[in-house]
């Protein structure tokens, strides 16, 4: 017990220097960005406590039926999902729970069909609008160039482990596949397919999450089924907790493969994928600048 509490606090300490590492790095207007993230948090978690959250849940509930009664509903949503899909836009798993939220279970195809549709228009789009860019940029970059030689050899196995990891998140990891010239659309779109397990368990949480949402459903259950419905929402995003985890282990334990290899090049690449805030298509001056 005390040596998992140890490792706990070891992967804290490791994480909160990190965090603060990346924050000192950061420009006055990156500052800025996290002071406002934070702002905005507090204001938000003060307005739940406020309006009560169980007002919060029967408004969103009842708005969520309303979207589900119109027409052809879903793709409402799904136009949200691939708007998302483009960095610097974040809210895709919101969205995943959005969808089972409204359609229950059944929500999980209009979200797959999204994040998949999504995925892929982000890919094309920056591959076309950016590719001369694309191809300047990686040519006088040494890290970039091992990394997509690293790619290049290894296949379809690597870009699923990058694709699945839990960084980095939804709509940046679109543009830093699109950033990647050896990754095809179709090996990205394969790559995409096993994102889907995820985006299934993010629906059955949401779907669970409406029917404790409801107060009419609430009063008709008793207190047993409010406890299994509780506990499968817990246990939904303890499940994606873990996987995500696992993933994103998995994927330090290759790039520490990497750097652990003789070959200069695994090097280098292992250096490109902890330091993904610098390719090309997800530099803050590499979409602004002609």
């Amino acid at each position: 017990m005390l040596v998992a509490l140890s490792k706990v606090a070891r992967f804290v300490k490791v994480l909160l220097q990190s965090a603060s590492s990346r924050y000192r790095k950061l420009s006055l207007v990156g500052k800025a960005l996290i002071w406002f993230i934070l702002f905005f948090y507090f204001c938000l978690t003060s307005f739940i406590f406020v309006v009560t959250p169980a007002r919060i849940a029967q408004f969103t509930y009842d708005f969520a039926q309303d979207i589900r009664h119109i027409p052809y509903g879903y793709t409402i949503l799904i136009v949200i999902m691939i708007a998302v899909s483009f960095p610097p836009f974040i809210g895709h798993t919101t969205l995943l729970n959005l969808f089972g939220f409204t359609y229950g279970l059944q929500g999980f195809f209009p979200a797959a069909f999204g994040s998949l549709a999504g995925s892929a228009i982000v890919f094309v789009t920056l591959r076309i609008m950016f590719s001369k860019r694309l191809r300047s940029w990686t040519s006088t970059n040494e890290k970039w160039q091992a990394l997509e030689a690293v790619i290049r050899s290894r296949g379809v196995p690597l870009i699923i482990l990058i694709r699945v990891s839990s960084f980095p998140p939804w709509a940046w990891s679109n543009s830093l596949f699109a950033s990647i010239a050896p990754v095809s659309l179709f090996q990205f779109f394969i790559a995409t397919l096993f994102t889907l397990p995820k985006v299934l368990v993010y629906a059955f949480v949401g779907s669970r999450i409406a029917r404790l949402s409801d107060g009419e459903q609430r009063n008709h259950m008793d207190t047993q089924t409010k406890i299994v419905n509780s506990l499968l929402v817990v246990g939904g995003v303890l499940i994606s907790v873990l996987a995500s985890s696992l993933v994103y282990h998995l994927m330090q334990k290759e790039i520490k493969r990497l750097h652990d290899s003789p070959s200069e090049v695994d090097e280098l690449a292992a250096e490109a994928l902890e330091a993904t805030e610098e390719a090309p298509l997800l530099g803050s001056d590499s979409l602004s600048s002609p």
